[in-house]
């Protein structure tokens, strides 16, 4: 992980095909996507240049190369903005990160919200959740750790039949909040483990795919309640570093949010936290 700039520009650039950007085809292409001189010839840039980008012998591109880059490229706006991330000079880690800790207040918040919360650190291991999460996922309880589950456990994908898109667009958002810190051990010992554990993962996370989460839909497939198609909401929580609150919440009056009533009514505890 010690060049992320240059692995990034080399997973983007083979995903972009010569026709895309107006260049023709000719020829045996050794290489997917764009060649480097390509690319370089495109942006405005030497292809000297370029090559040290992608090698990592220049650190420090200036605001106009990497917008050039990125329109070749192709990148929206939360991958150009993840470009210009890399490209910044990074501070050494100096320790350890402090231990996870859910403010009181929160936990208060999740005792007394009507729909499935749960509360992940930057690794999406899950810190707390309250009863109505688990009853709508036991993939949401404390404890679980929600990529290595989405990855590795068979009922991900019953609970999930949207799992290809859920999978690719959760692996686009860890990209975007954790790319960028390639000295934190935990976060590579897990990356490490999912790419051995599952070929879907490590395809997805060598593509270097960005996308920054927010809100989302998708459905949930629950044994007994069905299909319930949700809307998600992710909100960082201020104060305390990589937190994360997700909400899972339906369109009031449709079918989802009254099979999710139904489910909170059986559940009989919705609003009892599920403790850590």
């Amino acid at each position: 992980m010690d060049n992320e700039l240059g692995a990034f520009l080399r997973a983007r650039r083979e995903l972009v095909h010569p026709e895309d950007v107006g260049l023709r085809a000719t020829g045996l292409r050794r290489v997917k996507g764009l060649r480097r001189e390509e690319v370089a010839l495109l942006a405005g840039i030497s292809a000297e240049y370029y090559l040290r980008l992608e090698q990592g012998r220049d650190r420090n591109p200036s605001a106009q190369v990497l917008e050039a880059v990125a329109r070749v490229l192709r990148l929206d706006a939360d991958a150009t903005a993840y470009l210009r991330e890399l490209a910044r000079p990074q501070p050494r880690r100096r320790g350890p990160r402090s231990v996870e800790e859910v403010p009181a207040g929160l936990r208060m918040l999740l005792d007394t919200i009507n729909v499935p919360a749960f509360v992940v650190n930057r690794y999406r291991d899950v810190l707390a959740a309250n009863a109505l999460a688990v009853a709508l996922s036991p993939l949401m309880a404390p404890g679980t750790n929600r990529l290595r589950v989405l990855f590795t456990d068979p009922a991900a994908r019953e609970y999930h039949p949207d799992w290809e898109d859920n999978t690719a667009s959760v692996v686009a958002q860890l990209r975007a909040e954790t790319g960028t810190d390639p000295d934190d051990p935990r976060l590579a010992e897990l990356i490490a483990e999912l790419s051995q554990a599952s070929d879907r993962f490590r395809r997805l996370w060598a593509r270097h795919d960005v996308h920054r989460g927010g809100s989302g839909s998708g459905t949930i497939r629950h044994p007994h309640a069905g299909d319930l198609s949700l809307r998600r909401e992710k909100l960082a929580v201020l104060g305390a570093d990589g937190l994360q609150l997700v909400m899972y919440h339906a369109e009031p009056g449709s079918p989802s949010a009254e099979a999710l009533a139904r489910l909170a009514a059986q559940s009989g505890s919705a609003l009892d936290t599920v403790p850590r």
